[in-house]
């Protein structure tokens, strides 16, 4: 069966947002005393596809739950702002690619991340008309995989792949019942795949289809 939309995981798959998501913080880190030190790339790295209060326990374990929680809200306030005004770094030919994608497939994303992110995304390139629909945790509190099914129901889509680029990514396409393409490129280290692209052109040139 052909496929006839394709949903998108964002960071690592269509973006490298670390650099931007970490000055955010850091100057957000700068004012509080109970933080212990400035974030690196390199630590955000190590948090990709992990949903947000999953990113606080990892880096801020030191904190208390409700710690955690208010921190979240200021560096999240700082992150979308920051992202709005400066972007991140689109991989090489994302939009080129998307464009002609479009022409064919029915385009969405679903991504771990807070309200918001997604339209910061939107708003800092200039990608929004390329997407029919995007769904996140921070919106709807569910898991990606049925944040997967939501964009699936919603849309009434019949024969949806998702692209990503962590295990994470690929259990979600396993438990919305969809097929998985994994993107090497990325963030994450994936052994269990349908299908492989080492960059985002590739899709271009794949026979996308069902099983």
């Amino acid at each position: 069966m052909m496929v006839d939309s394709l949903i998108f995981d964002l960071d690592g798959t269509l973006w490298d947002s670390r650099k931007t998501v970490a000055d955010s913080w850091n100057i957000v880190i700068r004012e509080d005393a109970e933080v212990k030190k400035e974030l690196t790339v390199a630590d955000l790295k190590a948090t990709m596809g992990l949903r947000m209060h999953e990113i606080m326990e990892r880096l801020f374990p030191y904190l208390s739950k409700e710690k955690r929680e208010s921190l979240l809200e200021d560096l999240s306030k700082e992150e979308l702002e920051h992202i709005r005004n400066y972007g991140g770094t689109l991989y090489p030919k994302v939009e080129e690619t998307l464009s002609e994608l479009a022409k064919t497939y029915q385009l969405f994303i679903v991504s771990n991340c807070q309200e918001g992110y997604i339209e910061a995304f939107y708003d800092a390139h200039g990608l929004e008309k390329y997407f029919q629909d995007f769904e996140n945790p921070g919106r709807t509190g569910l898991s990606k995989g049925e944040n997967i099914q939501l964009i699936i129901k919603r849309n009434n889509l019949q024969s949806p792949i998702y692209i990503g680029d962590t295990d994470g990514d690929r259990e979600a396409a396993k438990y919305a019942g969809i097929p998985f393409v994994y993107a090497s490129y990325g963030f994450g280290e994936v052994i269990d795949k349908d299908q492989i692209i080492e960059q985002f052109q590739d899709l271009l040139h794949m026979r996308l289809e069902r099983g």
